[in-house]
């Protein structure tokens, strides 16, 4: 007997770890999985950017919490993990969207810049859907994890981009979402990845600044940049039991952009 479709769709009962869940595109899915029912626990470096936000989605009548933490530290990581399951319990969706960039020619880009922008844009990445599934979706045989990509990630860049340490971070996520998904599906756990094109964010502020909304817009076929709603079904479907045969897939959301340059 099939499900009705709201069902399928409800995450009443379940609890969900954003990571970056403070600004942007980390509150944005935090507050989809908070309106479809789940407890969400937002975690990212600054405590008062993490009260506003969880004061925010109280509002939107959404049970949320937040955890202050460096996701870039393993140690950090693990503490969070641990903490989200003693408060919330276990975790069943991981929302891995911490992270950084950097812009500089290749040939300039610091090493240690290089570093920041690994350690917290895949490294994290690692660390928490380690931790998540060892405390959490391992032992359970249920899980979704849901990791936020570029499509930066999926080619190289066009002229006035020069993001090579991004580029390479994201094309990792999205190589770890597929072999992840590839050795955990036997466990119940799904992992996909959202690979998102152009949104106003504090990330974006300098380059959408320098090349322009209307120009950057102008190169996707819906002639528009993504806004505060965009990511919100995806999400939604892939943590939820809608997306349950859905696993190491990469979603682009970037109006068109990706099939215009064939990423």
């Amino acid at each position: 007997m099939s499900t009705p479709v709201q069902q399928l769709f409800d995450l009443r009962g379940r609890v969900a770890l954003v990571t970056g869940g403070s600004r942007g595109l980390g509150l944005q899915i935090a507050e989809a999985l908070g309106e479809a029912g789940a407890k969400v626990m937002l975690t990212s470096r600054k405590a008062s950017d993490l009260e506003e936000s969880v004061a925010h989605l109280s509002q939107r009548g959404i049970d949320a919490r937040w955890i202050a933490a460096d996701a870039s530290s393993p140690d950090d990581a693990r503490r969070v993990c641990a903490e989200t399951l003693e408060r919330l319990g276990a975790v069943d969706i991981l929302v891995n969207n911490a992270g950084a960039a950097w812009g500089s020619p290749a040939e300039d880009h610091p090493l240690e810049a290089w570093d920041k922008v690994m350690n917290l844009n895949i490294r994290s990445v690692f660390v928490f859907s380690q931790a998540i599934g060892k405390l959490c979706m391992i032992p359970r045989r249920s899980g979704r994890i849901i990791n936020i990509a570029s499509i930066a990630g999926l080619g190289g860049n066009p002229p006035g981009m020069e993001t090579v340490a991004y580029n390479t971070s994201k094309g990792a996520v999205i190589s770890f979402t597929r072999t992840l998904a590839c050795e955990w599906g036997e466990h119940g756990i799904t992992v996909n990845a959202i690979a998102p094109g152009f949104f106003p964010s504090k990330m974006t502020r300098g380059t959408l600044d320098r090349l322009g909304e209307d120009t950057l817009a102008s190169h996707a076929p819906l002639k528009r940049l993504g806004d505060d709603d965009d990511l919100k079904g995806a999400a939604l479907l892939f943590a939820s039991a809608a997306g349950k045969h859905i696993t190491g897939q990469i979603l682009a959301i970037d109006g068109g952009v990706s099939a215009v340059t064939g990423g």
